[in-house]
């Protein structure tokens, strides 16, 4: 499976809607801890699902470098479209 960073913007920003109770507008540049105001535990409640939607696996070590929208989905372009 490929997919375009403008695909998975999209993917994320719908299974991002349940956890985004404040209405924020989502962007590339929205944080995805801060601007949301979720908590460490929701965040990864968050990437379990990004993981089976995309079915992949994201470590620890880089999540924990991911603050962003745009920095999420350079990750999961990264492995959807590993061969």
């Amino acid at each position: 499976m490929t997919a375009t960073r403008a695909e998975i913007f999209t993917a994320l920003c719908e299974l991002l809607q349940p956890f985004n109770s404040a209405g924020v507008a989502l962007s590339l540049t929205t944080d995805i801890s801060t601007d949301l105001n979720i908590d460490s535990v929701t965040v990864m409640d968050f990437v379990m699902e990004v993981e089976d939607h995309f079915n992949i696996e994201i470590a620890l070590n880089v999540l924990s470098e991911t603050r962003t929208l745009d920095d999420l989905v350079s990750v999961v372009e990264a492995r959807v479209n590993r061969s």
